[in-house]
C-alpha cells in the first residue's frame, strides 16, 4: 500500500514486481548517466573548451556516438524482454479466477469451485469503517492464497476496463468479446489495492480492485465459509 509523501513504488508484493523495481532502477541509472553526459557536453561548448576542430569533427567521435547509443538499446532490451516473458509464463496455476468488468463494478468466479463466484462493489464513503481506504475499499475482496501462482482471465460486459493491482505487478485490459490471460504470485499474505486503469466512463474511479492473500489454510476456510453460505 502506499503512504503518504511517497516517491517511489509501492513496495513489492509479487517476484514480477521486484523485477520490474530493479528494471526501473536499471533504467533510470542510464538516463542519469546520459544527462550527465550531455549537460556535460553542453557546458563545455558553452565554455568554449569543447570547441576544437580536431575533436568536433574527428571520425573517433563519430564511431563513439554511433556506437554508444548501441549498446545503451542493447542495455535497455535484454533485461527488458527477459521481464517480457516472465510475466506471460504461467506455469501449473494453483487456481484459475475468471474476471468480468462491468459499468462500474468487478465480478469474480473461481473456476476450480462450482458456484463460487460474486461481485465485487466500492463501499460508499459513508459505510467505511476505521482504517478503510475511501475510493479503494470494496463489499467483497478477491481471496487468494498467498506464495501460490494464480491464473487470471480478464474479460469484459461492456467497455474496455484494466483490471490492475500495482504492488502485485498485474495490469491486464478487460476488452468485451477477448478473453485475456495474466498471472501473479502474491510473496506474502496481505491485503493489496488497485483500480480499473482504463478510462471506462462516468463511474471509472469508482471500480476498485481489492486483493487478499491468504495462507492456504485460512484460504481453505475462507472457501468453505463462502461454500456453505452459498
Amino acid at each position: 500500500m502506499a503512504y503518504p509523501s511517497q516517491l517511489g513504488f509501492q513496495d513489492a508484493a509479487s517476484p514480477v514486481m521486484e523485477e520490474l523495481l530493479h528494471f526501473h532502477d536499471h533504467a533510470l541509472m542510464i538516463v542519469i548517466l546520459i544527462s550527465v553526459l550531455v549537460l556535460y557536453i553542453i557546458v563545455a561548448m558553452v565554455s568554449a573548451s569543447l570547441t576544437n576542430k580536431y575533436i568536433l569533427d574527428s571520425q573517433e567521435i563519430e564511431i563513439v556516438w554511433t556506437i554508444l547509443p548501441a549498446i545503451i538499446l542493447i542495455l535497455i532490451a535484454l533485461p527488458s524482454l527477459r521481464i517480457l516473458y516472465l510475466m506471460d509464463e504461467i506455469n501449473d496455476p494453483h487456481l484459475t479466477i475468471k474476471v468480468m468488468g462491468h459499468q462500474w463494478y468487478w465480478s469474480y468466479e473461481y473456476t476450480d469451485y462450482s458456484l463460487l463466484e460474486f461481485d465485487s462493489y466500492m463501499v460508499p464513503t459513508q459505510d467505511l469503517f476505521s482504517g478503510q481506504f475511501r475510493l479503494l475499499e470494496t463489499d467483497h475482496r478477491m481471496v487468494v492464497p498467498a506464495e501460490s501462482p494464480v491464473r487470471m482471465l480478464v474479460s469484459a460486459e461492456d467497455v474496455i476496463h484494466s483490471w490492475a493491482v500495482p504492488a502485485l505487478g498485474v495490469k491486464m485490459d478487460a476488452i468485451p468479446g477477448r478473453l485475456n490471460q495474466t498471472a501473479f504470485i502474491a510473496s506474502l499474505p496481505g491485503v493489496f489495492y488497485g483500480q480499473c486503469s482504463e478510462i471506462c466512463g462516468a463511474n471509472h474511479s469508482f471500480m476498485p480492485v481489492v486483493v487478499e492473500a491468504l495462507p492456504l489454510g485460512d484460504f481453505a476456510d475462507w472457501v468453505f465459509v463462502l461454500a456453505q453460505g452459498e
